[in-house]
């Protein structure tokens, strides 16, 4: 099963919380907001700031700030940050030295074009995307009352 890290969910959780709030927030403040723990927080914060995704600011007037909107941010960058290359494989992208059996693999190399694939689709879903409420359900129209007629 692919399944991204939990680190990855509460960075776009807490990127999508800094754009809600806009300006400079603090991680006690987006961990209040957000329902996540702060020290978890703050170690998001400092991925995604190692990987120039959010700006961290010292002083008085300290915290976080994002460095583009969510609407420019590829999911993919996100995941990059928080977990590493996307790739389903060791042996990804001309990988050497990650796989006891890669000198006789019959399949070397061959993940590439899946590997690729799936980073350009990650890549392609902006994180506003995922980031911003669902649209509110509308209410089914009643369905049409069948008319009697009297014969």
């Amino acid at each position: 099963m692919l399944r991204v890290s939990k680190f990855t969910d509460y960075a776009v959780v807490v990127l999508s919380r800094l754009e809600a709030e806009g300006g400079v927030q603090t991680a006690p403040g987006l961990a209040a907001g957000t329902g996540i723990a702060e020290p978890t927080v703050a170690k998001v914060l400092k991925m995604l700031s190692q990987a120039g995704l959010v700006e961290g600011l010292r002083g008085a007037r300290g915290g976080y700030r994002l460095l583009r909107p969510l609407a420019s941010l590829g999911l993919s960058e996100v995941i990059v940050a928080m977990d590493g290359p996307i790739a389903l494989t060791a042996c990804v992208d001309g990988g050497f030295g990650l796989c006891e059996a890669e000198h006789t693999c019959p399949v070397r190399g061959r993940w590439d074009p899946v590997n690729a694939a799936i980073r350009g689709a990650l890549s392609a879903i902006m994180v506003s995307e995922i980031a911003s409420p669902p649209a509110p359900r509308r209410a089914a129209a009643p369905a049409p009352q069948p008319v009697l007629v009297a014969e």
